[in-house]
Formats: C-alpha cells, sequence, structure tokens
C-alpha cells in the first residue's frame, strides 16, 4: 500500500512540474515583445505618446488661430466704426443736384438725423437678412 502512495505522489508532483513547464512557455510567449501582448501594449503606449505630441501640436495651432482672430475681430470692429462715422459724416455734407447746385443752406444736422437712422435701420435689416 506504501508502494502505491509513492507512485501516485510521484505521479502527482511529475504532472505539476509538467504543469509548470507549460504554463512558463506560454507565459513566455505571452509576453514575447515581438509576437505576444507584451509587445501589443508597446505598440500601444508608441501610439499613446505620438497621440499626445499630436494633440498638443493641435491645441497650440488651435490658441494662435484664436488669438488671430481675436485680432482680426477687433480690427473689423474698429474699422466699422469709422466706416459709420464716415458715413454719418456723409449727411453733413451738401448734396449736389442738377451739376453744382448745392443744396438749400436752411438745411439743419435735425434734418440729416432722420437719414442716418434710417440708413442704420436699413444697415441692420441688411445684417439680418445676411445672418
Amino acid at each position: 500500500m506504501e508502494l502505491i502512495a509513492d507512485i501516485l505522489l510521484i505521479a502527482g508532483a511529475a504532472a505539476a512540474a509538467f504543469y509548470c513547464i507549460v504554463l512558463s512557455r506560454r507565459l513566455k510567449r505571452f509576453n514575447d515583445l515581438e509576437k505576444g501582448v507584451g509587445g501589443a501594449i508597446a505598440v500601444l503606449s508608441g501610439q499613446v505618446d505620438d497621440m499626445t505630441k499630436t494633440l498638443q501640436m493641435a491645441q497650440s495651432a488651435a490658441n494662435g488661430s484664436n488669438e488671430s482672430l481675436q485680432g482680426l475681430t477687433g480690427r473689423a470692429e474698429d474699422v466699422a466704426k469709422r466706416l459709420e462715422f464716415l458715413v454719418a459724416s456723409m449727411h453733413d455734407l451738401p448734396h449736389v443736384s442738377d451739376g453744382n447746385e448745392a443744396r438749400s443752406s436752411t438745411s439743419t444736422p435735425q434734418d440729416a438725423a432722420p437719414e442716418a437712422s434710417t440708413f442704420r435701420s436699413a444697415r441692420h435689416d441688411a445684417a439680418r437678412t445676411a445672418a
């Protein structure tokens, strides 16, 4: 009986050793940097680094574009104010009709005010239809 127990114990130890060898080989293949999951993880890690760099470059380009657009918007607002002032000042000039005749000298700035407001309302209407 003791002999059978020893044989079974040796067989169990041999089976456990064989199982450990098989697991060791599988683990080596699993962690192989060229073919296994270890290689896939290494490739993905490199891709994450590349994507991080690309994202940082895109953010810096977007910030540069934002600053440029803010500058251009500010200039456009200044030009719009200047144009509005110039158009409003055009109403103060004498109106020429039929050659060199000037409008009557009884024209007052109050007469120009309705024309300026008409111009502004027409401009706002045009802006609304364009949008």
